[in-house]
């Protein structure tokens, strides 16, 4: 595993020790085994970006100041030039671009997703995770194939959907292509967002 990881996972585990949270709090948070979760504090097991939001938001940290060991700082607004996000290459190639990570307090999270297209992928089941708050998808170019619980659909170029993300979702790109699309994370009625 990468020297980034073993990083996120020694800033999770500091925190969660200062924080005097149990392993076991931890594993049963994630939906995961206890053995499980300590391959991911000890930075042998790769993170999905769900994993992180869901750490974030319990240990009370923004997620880029897991991702980067810094807090953000602005509050009155951040500009992010093209392909300068801040880079989260989780979930089977899916690379994900924070676009407001310098921006602290946020009510949101927006990022641009560049999903790869993947044949076994899109023959296959989708894998669904669910997380706190509302989600907003656009897709910018390709075609991306989701599904909602047991709701199943196609978007392409210029769809959108919203929804509510405790419920189980997942997406793959779809029709031969890789896909490009923005999508918003916002948080729940308590502040929770992951």
């Amino acid at each position: 595993m990468g020297d980034k990881i073993k990083e996120i996972a020694e800033r999770i585990r500091g925190l969660r020790i200062d924080l005097d949270i149990s392993v076991t709090e931890m594993a049963e948070l994630l939906e995961i085994s206890e053995k499980e979760y300590e391959l991911y504090e000890t930075g042998t097991q790769d993170f999905s970006f769900t994993f992180l939001y869901k750490v974030a938001a319990k240990l009370g940290v923004d997620i880029s100041e897991l991702i980067t060991g810094t807090s953000p700082k602005l509050s009155v607004f951040t500009r992010v030039k093209k392909g300068k996000g801040l880079k989260i290459e989780r979930r089977k190639g899916f690379n994900y671009q924070s676009l407001a990570y310098l921006f602290k307090n946020r009510n949101a999270e927006p990022f641009l997703v560049e999903a790869p297209y993947d044949e076994a992928a899109e023959q296959e089941g989708i894998l669904q995770r669910s997380h706190s708050g509302q989600e907003f998808d656009y897709v910018l170019q390709g075609s991306l194939r989701m599904k909602i619980d047991d709701h199943e659909f196609i978007l392409n170029e210029g769809d959108s959907v919203y929804y509510d993300a405790t419920h189980r979702h997942g997406m793959t790109a779809a029709n031969g292509k890789p896909c490009l699309f923005l999508a918003v994370v916002i948080k729940d009625q308590n502040g929770r967002m992951g």
